[in-house]
């Protein structure tokens, strides 16, 4: 069971999806308790970063977020937590937790990425899921389990006209 952090709130990453009609890539946050989502816009090669931790996916050649955390290991640390800690502006700041104890600024999908890797436990801050965090209706909610069930069963091939 993962501690409880004060002025922070424990998040699962639901997964990676494309904003349209923008085609921007975003990670997309759960709280535990299931009824706040936190949408983070990210770039396009840390989207595919997060998508590859989720799905297991071990590229040919290391990703940078793979080097990291690589020589992380090599240096006889890890990523303890992840927090995200503010919103300024309209940018989202995070801090990751090493096993030494020590903090490093990042940017919040560069961390997601990283905790992902070293299955850490994600935070973010009360009011920055308070300011930005979205409820979905359970009837949306739905359709979005069905939208990844597809996922799920969907093969390339069954789009070959």
């Amino acid at each position: 069971m993962s501690e409880e952090i004060a002025g922070f709130i424990k998040v699962l990453v639901v997964g990676v999806r494309v904003e349209m009609p923008s085609n921007q890539p975003i990670i997309l946050l759960q709280n535990e308790n299931g009824d706040k989502y936190l949408p983070i816009w990210v770039g396009a090669v840390e989207a595919t970063a997060i998508a590859f931790a989720q799905q297991g996916v071990v590229p040919p050649r290391p990703l940078t977020h793979d080097l990291f955390k690589e020589s992380l290991e090599a240096l006889g640390s890890n990523v303890k937590r992840v927090k995200i800690t503010s919103l300024l502006d309209g940018v989202f700041y995070a801090e990751m937790e090493l096993g030494g104890g020590q903090v490093i600024s990042a940017r919040p999908s560069d961390a997601v990425a990283l905790a992902l890797r070293f299955k850490a436990d994600i935070y973010v801050a009360q009011d920055v899921l308070l300011a930005a965090g979205i409820e979905i209706p359970e009837e949306q909610e739905e359709e979005v389990d069905k939208f990844r069930e597809f996922l799920d069963q969907v093969n390339p091939d069954d789009f070959n006209l």
